[in-house]
């Protein structure tokens, strides 16, 4: 047989193998898009959910401390068995729940049920989306940061897409709860085109030594909290999110108690925030096929550091509008490529890594925003929204002070 005979059923292979790689990837991109479109849902929908089941605020806030506080229990637990043990088994697990979950939430009779639609959800939504996250790391770990950029990108289409569809269900005159009963149907969709797809297990050690492995599996976890690096790209990903998701819990209030804008023109700041954000993931993920991430980090950062307290100090509700949308751009990203720098750092502890550092230093983080709220109460909103600014400037000085350790560069040469 000629050279040329034995190329072709090779390159047939090849493009075999990039078109399976691509549907994995889509899918896995799709399991988070459906996370986000209930996250938006339930954010949107809270006016409404709240006047049909009766709920007090005390209730509300039941709902949104509880359930995390027991995905913060169990999730680490989840993340490290997906190392040792059947990943799949527990992706598909945890996505069928998650969606029960979900229509469950629609289906809520009163607080009662919707707590426990809210607790069930939780973990399982850890299992569904935080090992699927990983195993999108696994896939191609030499283009982890293009990947993460893309899984960000489908987290905010997914965002923008359950604020839409509450909106639509009220025009059309629909209940709020035919959102979550058509994502949990959707959801099961998505599980039923995973079920299709492999996920592999980095450290499979065999059904009979399960308890054995996943013993090991916690203790290289903590081993990892005592490695230098790790601690590294875990406290630089809690600073990126002062000027990103903590900055946007307070984004509303601040238009409306500082700027005075009025709940229009707040509403209208939070949609300025969701869709340039939306934007500035679109253009992130061509960008990083020609900018190295940490490269393009330094650069972002250093423009929120000068873009920061010019909305603050700007005068005016436009001016302030347009300097967010500008800084809604530059912060775009940051997610993505900070946390494809600690997959890169802890190979083979996928799951370790998406699901059970991820929960130790989640349950630290999940403090910084009551911290700043109690300071908000003492001194006001404006003089906290200036404590944010520290958030860029230490992310700032960690990433001057880091390379590209070794790992890294074993991935750009494969």
């Amino acid at each position: 047989m000629s050279s040329a005979q034995k190329s072709a059923p090779a390159s047939r292979q090849s493009v075999s193998a990039r078109r399976g790689l691509s549907l994995f990837v889509l899918t896995l991109l799709a399991v988070e898009f459906l996370d986000e479109v209930v996250f938006g849902l339930r954010e949107a929908a809270w006016p409404l959910m709240r006047d049909d089941l009766r709920l007090s605020y005390t209730q509300v806030g039941v709902v949104l401390s509880v359930p995390p506080i027991v995905g913060h229990l169990v999730e680490p637990l989840l993340g490290v068995l997906g190392d040792v043990w059947r990943r799949r088994a527990l992706v598909l697990a945890g996505g069928v729940v998650f969606a029960l979950g979900t229509m469950l939430v629609g289906l809520s009779t009163g607080f009662a049920l919707l707590l426990a639609a809210s607790i069930i959800s939780n973990p399982a939504s850890g299992a569904f989306i935080g090992l699927s996250q990983a195993t999108l790391m696994d896939a191609a770990p030499a283009r982890r940061e293009q990947n993460m950029a893309r899984w960000a990108l489908a987290g905010s289409v997914g965002n923008s897409v359950g604020p839409a569809a509450v909106g639509a269900c009220v025009w059309a005159g629909l209940s709020w709860r035919w959102g979550f009963v058509a994502a949990g149907v959707l959801m099961l969709l998505s599980v039923a085109a995973a079920g299709r797809q492999p996920f592999e297990t980095p450290s499979a050690k065999g059904g009979g030594h399960t308890r054995a492995a996943l013993f090991e599996g916690l203790r290289e976890a903590l081993r990892a909290l005592r490695r230098r690096a790790v601690l590294r790209w875990l406290v630089l990903l809690e600073l990126g999110d002062f000027t990103y998701d903590i900055m946007r819990g307070f984004l509303a209030l601040y238009f409306v108690d500082v700027v005075g804008a009025g709940g229009a023109g707040a509403a209208l700041a939070v949609a300025v925030w969701t869709w340039v954000g939306l934007a500035g993931d679109f253009a992130l993920v061509p960008l990083l096929e020609r900018v190295r991430g940490l490269t393009y980090l330094r650069v972002s950062t250093s423009v929120v550091m000068v873009l920061f307290p010019l909305m603050l100090l700007a005068p005016g509700f436009s001016t302030k509008l347009l300097l967010l949308g500008l800084l809604g751009l530059a912060n775009a990203g940051w997610y993505a490529i900070i946390k494809s720098k600690l997959y890169d750092e802890l190979p083979g502890q996928s799951g370790a890594v998406a699901m059970t550092l991820g929960n130790v230093f989640g349950l630290a983080g999940s403090l910084f925003p009551l911290a700043l709220g109690a300071f908000a109460e003492r001194y006001g909103l404006a003089s906290m929204m200036w404590l944010l600014a520290l958030g860029p400037a230490a992310l700032l000085a960690g990433l001057l002070a880091s390379k590209d350790g070794p790992a890294a560069a074993r991935l750009e040469e494969a």
